[in-house]
């Protein structure tokens, strides 16, 4: 059976779209920002178009990234990175747990009210229900991460030496550079749905610049750009 062509019924070319979601998640812009930079190049639409491509096409975009990567086995099982950052939602502090791997991908986002052992507990099912258990759980010393590890019977995997998470800590800072510019969140889901596509995206363009060469880089990078142009085509 044939996939319903997700453009089918909009007006503007599939090419643009793209190119608008990508901006807005990839780099810390607003949405009109992103208005303003396709207005440079003669594309003229409203910032309220690409806040509907991106809520409507946004989640497909990241399902299909996910989906590529898990089938050609681009996700680690040998070393997890498990942090928690601190996020406002209308005054009220809320936690996104984040999982990354070695290289820095991240594995899994989970939004929570507290950071207790429940909610350490069905974040770290939820990653292993996706990818897996990894040999090494790297955590900080938060108790609720010992008491959930003790609970599934990871917890002679589990290290917390100084120093030793700062591979979590750097992945947060993309992620706090998007948030002020959305100027934080409204809705836990809205959070929920943003930290989910822009992992996927981020994923997809991220590349350690300082372990390759020039060249290597710029191989990568334009595989990543061929990959996201072919998202979503008949």
């Amino acid at each position: 059976m044939k996939n319903r062509d997700p453009f089918k019924y909009f007006k503007t070319s599939p090419e643009i779209i793209r190119l608008a979601v990508m901006m807005y998640v990839r780099f810390p812009l607003s949405l009109r920002n992103v208005e303003d930079l396709l207005h440079e190049r003669g594309i003229d639409v409203s910032h309220e178009a690409v806040r509907f491509w991106w809520h409507r096409l946004g989640p497909l975009f990241a399902a299909e990234i996910n989906k590529r990567r898990v089938a050609g086995l681009k996700s680690s099982r040998w070393r997890w990175h498990l942090d928690e950052m601190f996020v406002k939602i209308n005054g009220e502090r809320h936690y996104l747990w984040r999982a990354v791997d070695h290289e820095g991908e991240v594995l899994e986002s989970f939004v929570t009210k507290t950071r207790d052992k429940k909610a350490a507990l069905k974040f770290l099912k939820k990653a292993m229900r996706k990818h897996g258990r990894s040999d090494i759980i790297v955590t900080d010393r938060l108790r609720s991460y010992g008491a959930a590890m003790k609970a599934i019977g990871n917890a002679d995997r589990q290290e917390t030496r100084r120093w030793l998470n700062n591979r979590a800590e750097n992945s947060h800072l993309p992620f706090r550079r998007r948030e002020r510019a959305m100027l934080r969140f409204r809705r836990v889901r809205s959070l929920q749905k943003f930290a989910a596509i822009h992992a996927s995206i981020y994923n997809l363009f991220n590349s350690e610049r300082s372990l390759y060469s020039r060249s290597n880089f710029k191989r990568n990078r334009a595989l990543a750009l061929a990959e996201w142009r072919n998202l979503c085509t008949a």
